[in-house]
């Protein structure tokens, strides 16, 4: 029998589509702008999974919202090892006396549901407990850089209920302040023990190599007629440069015919900038191959839908991949996109790369 401890952060991600790049310290402004909670729907999906391979677990949750209802929806009958201090509002330490509360009942690994903050406050925990008890995260916050998280939530529910060898990977977390303000500041917070799987992903990297000679191509070849969808990122950014515009690095931007239409848009800002004709133009993150999902929630299946799309990489940053992923939050648009994709890596120059 496996006992696996499960915890939900209901506030991770909500910043994503509504083009915060995180909701640390952003909740109400969040709110404010529109966003609805991503992390319930997440977890819903990596329970469904565990229930349907994790025939012989038994699961601890904390109370709602932090898992509950949801493991109990899912079919579970969980053991609720305890409660947030508050029911509407849940914070950091909420998680960790989740953690603590999943060490005390002997929990076999801890299966998280949020972003690189969640999976700091975990690791954290087991460190300053000195328990060596193995998790995994179910990817639901705006900016998943760390190597603890699986590639998709249904992997992740798989994962924590098959796995049988675990190694250390690293838990890595950003400054939000300067990641608004177009600077990635990563800082290394911990090492945890993690479940090996070809399904969980690799930590960020950055890919090198010269784009110039791709984004000025990009940029040459752009129609008058049809409207740009720039994603974040140095390689998108180099294309907004040949376009002669100071885009935001990690944000989206939105152009067309010499004008920004939009800049570190929103989802709904770009919903309503989109024309007859649209493009999305995003780049792989270096190290995990993600398009969509990781840092550009602002790109929401309502936009996809509407978009064709354009994906652009150095030549070493896909030597680096292998293969591309994609994790919109909607199974069956991420089906579609799933296959051979042509990727320019050049001038004139495209690469075939399935996307899996």
């Amino acid at each position: 029998m496996r006992r696996i401890g499960v915890v939900v952060n209901p506030i991770a991600g909500m910043g994503g589509r509504v083009g915060l790049k995180g909701t640390d310290g952003k909740v109400a402004e969040a709110r404010r702008r529109g966003a609805e909670q991503r992390a319930p729907d997440r977890a819903r999906t990596a329970l469904a999974s565990l229930a349907e391979v994790g025939t012989d677990v038994e699961l601890l949750t904390y109370g709602d919202p932090m898992g509950e209802r949801l493991a109990r929806e899912a079919g579970f009958d969980p053991t609720v090892v305890g409660t947030p201090a508050g029911a509407d509002e849940t914070g950091s330490e909420d998680t960790r006396d989740a953690v603590r509360a999943f060490v005390e009942a002997d929990a076999d690994v801890i299966l998280f549901v949020g972003g690189d903050g969640t999976a700091v406050d975990v690791a954290t925990t087991l460190d300053d407990l000195d328990a060596a008890i193995p998790i995994l995260g179910v990817p639901a916050g705006v900016k998943v850089y760390s190597s603890v998280f699986g590639v998709s939530p249904r992997a992740a529910g798989r994962i924590v209920a098959r796995f049988s060898e675990t190694e250390r990977a690293e838990v890595n977390d950003i400054d939000e302040d300067a990641f608004r303000g177009g600077e990635v500041v990563t800082e290394l917070r911990a090492v945890a023990e993690v479940p090996v799987a070809d399904q969980r992903q690799s930590a960020k990297q950055l890919g090198g190599g010269s784009v110039e000679s791709l984004a000025e191509s990009v940029a040459n070849a752009a129609d008058p007629d049809v409207t740009y969808v720039l994603g974040p990122g140095s390689t998108v950014g180099a294309i907004k440069e040949e376009l002669g515009f100071d885009g935001t690095t990690l944000g989206v931007d939105v152009w067309r015919d010499g004008e920004v239409l939009a800049r570190d848009a929103a989802e709904s800002d770009i919903l309503d900038a989109l024309g007859d004709r649209n493009v999305i133009v995003v780049s792989p993150i270096g190290g995990q191959g993600f398009v969509f999902g990781r840092g550009n929630q602002q790109l929401s299946p309502a936009v996809i839908r509407q978009c064709d799309l354009e994906v652009v990489a150095s030549r070493r940053k896909l030597d680096g991949i292998g293969t591309l992923r994609v994790d919109t939050g909607d199974p069956e648009l991420d089906a579609e996109l799933r296959g051979w994709l042509r990727v320019r890596v050049g001038r004139h120059e495209r690469r075939l790369v399935e996307v899996v």
